[in-house]
């Protein structure tokens, strides 16, 4: 599965468009990786219980887009936005969304 930011896939036309797939994943921030971030922040470090967290939401963000366009039976998903929104109280939360369109190439 090819999967794109680009609108088209260079040297393969879309000969169909199969309509707009998504992946929605929303991870709750544990209070241990709050509190270690923080430290490290103040020390300078680089947060990374945050960059795994957001690395394996994208992860699954982009797994759920790729089921969906297989289930449509796409080759593609071409115009990929990825998204990361803060939700809850006191933004206890992160989604990641990916959002593209399904589509059969030639």
């Amino acid at each position: 599965m090819i999967i794109t930011t680009t609108t088209s896939v260079e040297g393969r036309p879309a000969t169909a468009y199969l309509g707009v797939v998504t992946g929605e994943v929303i991870v709750g921030a544990n209070i241990f990786k709050d509190l270690f971030a923080g430290i490290r922040d103040i020390v300078g470090g680089r947060a990374g219980a945050y960059e795994s967290t957001l690395r394996d939401a994208r992860q699954e963000a982009f797994a759920e887009l790729e089921a969906e366009a297989k289930r449509l039976g796409a080759d593609a998903v071409v115009g990929v936005d990825i998204d990361y929104e803060v939700l809850g109280n006191q933004g206890s939360m992160l989604m990641v969304t990916v959002s593209g369109t399904a589509v059969k190439l030639g």
